[in-house]
């Protein structure tokens, strides 16, 4: 493997702490900045919504752009169309349109459904031993991204007139230096087996234990997380009246534990394997949702929060090592956005319904309704390992 493409891994990784500040950005005003556009309250969590919902409707055609274009250009690609859906979204808010913030933020999701790819890339970049540590690396640059989106966000609120339009006109200008860092990195080659050029049929990729399991991790992994974490600043800042800063601490505190445990992941997938890394992601959701029905104090939210984190951390990057093994070279764009599908509309799923149920149903019903959930990956963590023992 030559110098360059080892640099890829810390190519992506920087690129992801600013092209990913979009999502921490988005998830803690978002909601704050609908409550103050939307007609209705309930409604006031949609631009949330929008960046996940941008992200599921784009996997396919991500994907697809990558296999016509190689992964660099479309990297490209998308970083422009970020660049103008933050400009967007800093008019949107000018001129008080609820509508055009909700498209702005959803063409946010567009641009990171090709960031989501950073760690594909990576993964491509190494030998297939080093996978799961290259897209732990890669997940690392979420950790600066947890702190600049929301401090961005606050520094930028009273730059101009309207509240928070400054925030996105700063997001543009991370996306164009995430662009420029993008130009350094290296597309890779994989030798394909010429015998099997068109790949197997995707019914039969797609029923084998080790993608059910790995879908299953990301998908409910990330479903879970998002409905939690976008209700907690309506039910914590809107709701319980608990302060702007308060909140953001919380949320940044959420995002940071989603990505540090990636520091060690490697290792104890080295030591103790991927399932029982995805069983342990599971009783972190478990602890949280305990801690968080304990009460509406700031120290519920924010270990309850930090836990969620870790829970997701170990589901997704568990998920994501696992799908490697599910598929073969000439295959991997197709499986790619299956699974980027799947898991991205789930996800878009439960950010939309976050803000109805919080608001009609309360806190606790958000909570609740996450413990069957839970079973669907359980079943498939059983089953990939009964079927690895036959």
């Amino acid at each position: 493997m030559s110098t360059s493409l080892k640099k890829n891994v810390w190519i992506l990784t920087i690129a992801q702490a600013l092209m990913m500040s979009a999502a921490s950005l988005v998830v803690f005003v978002g909601g704050i900045v609908g409550a103050k556009l939307a007609p209705e309250e309930t409604l006031s969590t949609l631009p949330v919504a929008s960046i996940v919902i941008g992200t599921a409707i784009a996997t396919v055609p991500v994907a697809m752009t990558m296999k016509a274009l190689g992964r660099k250009k479309t990297f490209l690609l998308f970083a422009i169309l970020g660049i103008l859906a933050a400009f967007l979204a800093a008019y949107s808010i000018t001129n008080g349109s609820f509508i055009l913030f909700c498209i702005s933020s959803g063409l946010i999701g567009v641009m990171i459904a090709s960031t989501n790819h950073f760690r594909f890339a990576a993964m491509e970049s190494v030998e297939i031993k080093d996978m799961p540590k290259a897209a732990s690396t890669v997940l690392l640059g979420g950790i600066a991204a947890a702190f600049i989106g929301p401090e961005i966000a606050v520094y930028g609120k009273n730059l101009f007139k309207s509240e928070f339009s400054g925030s996105f006109i700063l997001l543009a200008v991370l996306f164009t230096i995430g662009f420029l860092i993008i130009l350094l990195f290296q597309n890779t080659t994989i030798k394909q087996d010429k015998g099997q050029s068109k790949g197997r049929p995707l019914w039969k990729i797609i029923s084998q234990p080790v993608f059910l399991v790995a879908v299953a991790g990301a998908m409910f992994g990330y479903a879970i997380m998002s409905f939690i974490m976008t209700a907690t600043p309506v039910s914590m800042h809107t709701m319980d009246g608990h302060s702007l800063h308060h909140t953001k601490w919380v949320i940044q505190s959420h995002i940071v534990s989603m990505f540090v445990p990636s520091l060690i992941v490697p290792f104890i997938i080295a030591r103790i394997g991927v399932p029982k890394l995805m069983y342990g992601g599971l009783l972190a959701y478990i602890l949280c949702i305990a801690v968080a029905l304990n009460g509406h104090d700031l120290w519920n939210y924010w270990m309850s929060l930090i836990l969620l984190g870790i829970g997701w951390n170990f589901l997704f990057v568990g998920g994501t090592s696992l799908l490697p093994l599910s598929y073969k070279p000439e295959e991997k764009f197709r499986v790619q956005a299956v699974n980027e599908l799947m898991v991205f509309s789930t996800q878009a799923a439960a950010a939309l319904s976050a803000g109805y149920v919080v608001y009609h149903l309360g806190w606790e019903i958000v909570l609740w309704i996450n413990l069957p959930v839970m079973l669907v990956p359980l079943g498939a963590l059983i089953n990939y390992q009964i079927s690895s023992k036959e």
